[in-house]
């Protein structure tokens, strides 16, 4: 019956064709269009990372459920960016698929991540400073706030090797769930299909950059004694690992395996 009605999820071919359409038309939206999604994108994944502290401020939970429970709560980010429609960079280092077949040039991905990455910072940024005026870091008697200031502190001494590889694997998994997200017809599909990934990637300890583009502001909002420094101390090696783990290890892999001149068409979808 499924496939009667066309509800059965895209096959892995037709996910690779699907990624290189929606990044030809991701490179070529208007300026002000894709300046105003990459803010939202930024305040949801904000969103996420608001309801991960909340969770890693409550200290009665043990280790692993606290961090699976903090990853299950931040998937509500990408929940967001991809239901509600948004442009999060490092999601948009799937563009590297276009790229790679030569629909968009070099120089329409870089605008993109570009205009994308500094729209991601102003909308974590101000997301972080309405959470800071609501009084929310006050939450269970100041708890959430000292969580706040502590996942900032220990993502500022984290050695610039291991901030690099937490940044492949964390946008391995992210780019990951983005191209299950395509594979499915519903909202019900979508979610299901960012959860786990997304999950694992938080759990795990790695590095989003455009989460951290919260986590830093709100913190020394808070009183960490953090500065501009530390943050792109963090940010620097952890977008170029986003990169390498969204665009090298998921796009490109899948487009030798799929798109590359000779290999099998993509089949039709339903």
């Amino acid at each position: 019956m499924a496939e009667i009605f066309g509800l059965d999820a895209y096959a892995p071919k037709e996910i690779a064709a699907r990624v290189s359409e929606v990044g030809v038309r991701k490179a070529r939206l208007p300026l002000l269009t894709l300046t105003l999604l990459g803010v939202l994108a930024g305040a949801f994944i904000g969103l996420g990372a608001l309801m991960f502290t909340l969770v890693a401020s409550d200290t009665t939970l043990g280790f692993a459920a606290s961090r699976l429970l903090g990853g299950l709560a931040f998937s509500l980010g990408l929940v967001l960016v991809t239901v509600a429609g948004a442009e999060l960079f490092t999601g948009n280092n799937l563009l590297a698929m276009a790229w790679a077949s030569r629909r968009v040039s070099t120089r329409e991905v870089l605008v993109n991540w570009a205009v994308v990455c500094v729209a991601n910072f102003v909308g974590a940024v101000g997301l972080a400073v309405l959470v800071w005026l609501s009084g929310h870091a006050a939450l269970n008697d100041g708890a959430v706030g000292r969580a706040a200031i502590r996942i900032a502190t220990v993502k500022s001494q984290l050695p610039w090797i291991e901030l690099f590889f937490r940044g492949v694997l964390c946008n391995v998994l992210v780019c990951m769930a983005v191209w299950m997200a395509l594979s499915g017809r519903s909202v019900t599909d979508k979610v299901l299909a960012i959860v786990f990934p997304i999950t694992a990637f938080v759990a795990a300890g790695f590095e989003h950059s455009i989460a951290n583009m919260y986590f830093f502001p709100l913190a020394t909002l808070l009183g960490a004694p953090l500065g501009a420094g530390d943050l792109l101390r963090n940010l620097v090696p952890v977008i170029a690992g986003n990169i390498v783990g969204g665009s090298v290890l998921v796009a490109l892999v899948y487009w030798l395996v799929y798109l590359r001149p000779g290999a099998a068409p993509p089949e039709r979808a339903n």
